[in-house]
């Protein structure tokens, strides 16, 4: 709310419906479709130095090929606790280490994990969309609660209810959009 809160912050509504688009984007970058990519290392974190550390702050990720994926570690010591990590991280990779680089071949997608993957794109699609309703949904209560309080007319309450309704809808065909996008890339053999 700005303006001594009588009037919805437009600009507060919009910022955290594009943050709700960009949470999806990251989550949609963690899924393997069949390319190297380094983001699908980023859930991974390493045992090192008495603490638990995200991969890229022990070594460096390339991607030299299309499907491979090196990590130039750099402490020798490291070496074992990030083979452990990569291979216990759930993501179905087997790194191969040699000396201080550890190389992460990327194998290819059978069709029954492509549609999986598919699958879990819709559910971070559908968990993207809700998080934007939720903020609709909380700029409306505002909405009504300032011209309850007097503070708004019933022309300005439909006014920015529209406003907050067209801000939605496209922040949702955004997150369609994405979809469609990541849905080729994956089913794309």
């Amino acid at each position: 709310m700005s303006e001594a809160s009588t009037e919805p912050d437009l600009d507060d509504i919009e910022r955290r419906m594009d943050g709700a688009v960009v949470a999806f984007r990251h989550e949609l970058n963690s899924l393997r479709t069949g390319r190297a990519s380094a983001s699908i290392l980023e859930p991974v974190t390493v045992t090192a130095y008495g603490a638990e550390m995200p991969l890229n702050q022990v070594g460096t990720i390339n991607v030299p090929e299309a499907r491979m994926i090196t990590i130039a570690i750099w402490d020798k010591g490291n070496v074992a606790a990030v083979d452990k990590a990569i291979r216990n991280a759930g993501l179905g990779l087997n790194p191969v280490v040699d000396g201080t680089l550890v190389r992460i071949p990327i194998p290819e997608l059978t069709e029954e994990r492509r549609k999986e993957l598919v699958k879990v794109a819709h559910h971070y699609a559908e968990q993207a969309r809700v998080a934007v309703r939720n903020v609709r949904r909380g700029g409306m209560d505002d909405l009504k609660r300032l011209e309850r309080d007097g503070h708004l007319s019933q022309d300005d309450h439909k006014l920015f209810a529209d406003e907050i309704q067209e801000l939605t809808d496209r922040h949702i065909q955004q997150i369609s959009d994405v979809l469609a996008a990541k849905e080729k890339d994956i089913l794309t053999v």
